[in-house]
């Protein structure tokens, strides 16, 4: 039986607040183990010891992430998976505020053996709130919690964008995998397809077929990845991607109507990208809001054993 990791971004009602500063840890990192799996989660500022040498401040998430069937780290060491990545409305800023989760101060609280959370304040900017937990299950999978909350009209287009990164190290394909159909395509049955992109920026981001939401954003917008659409549109809401051996597979909620991104070469050369992207259209100051998602972490045989492995997670975020 293959153990696997799951990251969940639930719609949930717990209180996910630091205050008091209950668990709050003095280091940057928490070490989660248990079953096959270890997950080193971290927040956004440097690190460079035996656990996590290297480690670059900006990148928060998961920042290695091992199996016993390989125990090399799936993301760019001095990177991470997962790494919260750009809060944006479209419109051109400056380099620091289209990175702010990079940029504003995370505060990691170990709430338990297996859980952690980052928490981030209402950023400079933006003025968005967050909470990032980490729970490391019995079966090895972890649920990632994302809340947020919108504390000021500080996004000019209405909406409020997203963006998750992954950066994996010297996998031998730099693509990923998904069901879906090219767009001008008279036969829209779902086929594997095989995501490619030519360049960073360009043909990078797969949308759901019935995702026609338009969200303005301005002509010169610097983040090529999130506007720049693929000939490709997904069928199911769920891809993986292949590095030594070993599938990393994300999978979101249909609800959600979340946008595969990828780049060949957003960690370096060799390194790829394989993100995602969340948008809150029509915002309202003062509202949390939640997004759902799964990945697992497994050895890879094939798609069909990958459909098999990931059935019944596809299944529970149907219901969510």
């Amino acid at each position: 039986m293959f153990k696997v990791l799951t990251l969940t971004l639930i719609y949930s009602s717990f209180a996910c607040s630091t205050a008091g500063g209950k668990g709050i840890s003095d280091k940057a990192y928490v070490v989660l183990e248990r079953g096959d799996n270890m997950a080193v989660i971290v927040n956004n500022e440097p690190v460079s010891d035996k656990v996590l040498p290297g480690h670059r401040g900006g990148y928060s998430g998961v920042a290695s992430l091992t199996h016993d069937a390989r125990d090399r780290n799936m993301f760019v060491p001095s990177y991470a998976g997962l790494n919260f990545e750009h809060i944006h409305d479209g419109t051109v800023k400056p380099r620091e505020i289209l990175f702010e989760p990079r940029q504003a101060p995370m505060q990691t609280r170990k709430v338990d053996e297996y859980t952690v959370e980052l928490y981030q304040q209402p950023t400079p900017y933006w003025k968005l709130e967050s909470w990032l937990r980490y729970q490391l299950l019995k079966d090895g999978a972890i649920e990632m919690t994302l809340e947020c909350v919108p504390h000021a009209r500080t996004f000019k287009n209405g909406y409020i964008g997203l963006f998750f990164a992954s950066y994996i190290n010297q996998p031998e394909s730099l693509d990923i995998h998904f069901l879906g159909h090219g767009i001008n395509q008279k036969d829209v049955r779902p086929r594997w397809i095989r995501g490619v992109t030519p360049a960073h920026g360009k043909l990078s981001t797969h949308p759901a077929p019935d995702d026609s939401r338009i969200f303005a954003h301005d002509p010169e917008f610097p983040l090529t990845l999130v506007f720049n659409m693929s000939n490709y549109r997904y069928h199911e809401p769920w891809y993986y991607g292949v590095s030594h051996g070993m599938a990393l597979v994300l999978m979101f909620r249909p609800c959600d109507n979340v946008r595969f991104s990828q780049s060949p070469s957003g960690g370096g050369k060799g390194n790829p990208a394989w993100d995602f992207q969340w948008f809150v259209p029509q915002y309202t100051v003062g509202q949390r809001y939640r997004f759902v998602m799964r990945a697992m972490y497994l050895p890879f045989e094939s798609a069909e054993q990958l459909i098999r492995a990931t059935a019944s997670h596809r299944r529970a975020l149907e219901g969510k």
